[in-house]
């Protein structure tokens, strides 16, 4: 059994994990010549020669190619094995971010449900303080001291005596710089 890649004389090859067995292309040397495939094919073409030489009577041949077949069914067994193992360990670990997710989003929740904003604007924690009742409170001054609402459509005093500025013109472009000359080179003392 032997990998169909070309063996690199570099180093920087070595210690590679072999990747995915399952469909990796081998290139197997079994009594009657090369057979080459995944294992799922090698399998499949080493039973295929097993039960022709069976059906040829030829015992040892038929035991040499099940023998063959045998050892891409273990090895592709263990491969699909990892393989599960690997499944299972990823889909573990997104059932628990998906649990600590949820979590953290149930604590938000809560949080945002004790600090609830009501449709007045205030927070359901002040509104549970204390409030001074208004409207038991004698009315000194109809306006209570505060401004007229601010009005944007009318213009203000300042800005109604300000004149319209004109447009300004357009500058001018720069004035190219001058040449170089070879006579106004720097002098290096």
């Amino acid at each position: 059994m032997r990998s169909s890649k070309p063996r690199s004389r570099s180093k920087q090859n070595r210690n590679r994990s072999v990747g995915n067995v399952v469909n990796r292309v081998f290139d197997s040397s079994g009594p009657e010549g090369k057979v080459r495939g995944t294992p799922q094919q090698i399998i499949e073409k080493y039973n295929q020669l097993a039960r022709d030489a069976q059906l040829s009577n030829d015992r040892v041949a038929a035991e040499n190619f099940q023998q063959h077949a045998e050892h891409y069914l273990r090895l592709l067994g263990e491969a699909q094995r990892e393989q599960d193992a690997r499944r299972e360990q990823q889909e573990r670990e997104n059932r628990e971010r998906q649990a600590e997710r949820d979590r953290e989003r149930q604590e938000r929740q809560e949080d945002a449900s004790h600090t609830a904003i009501e449709p007045n604007g205030f927070s359901a924690a002040a509104h549970e303080e204390e409030q001074p009742d208004v409207s038991s409170m004698p009315i000194v001054d109809d306006d209570a001291g505060l401004a007229p609402p601010f009005q944007p459509d009318q213009p203000s005093e300042a800005q109604a005596l300000k004149p319209a500025r004109k447009p300004r013109a357009p500058r001018k472009p720069r004035a190219p710089k001058p040449a170089p000359t070879v006579d106004a080179a720097p002098e290096v003392d």
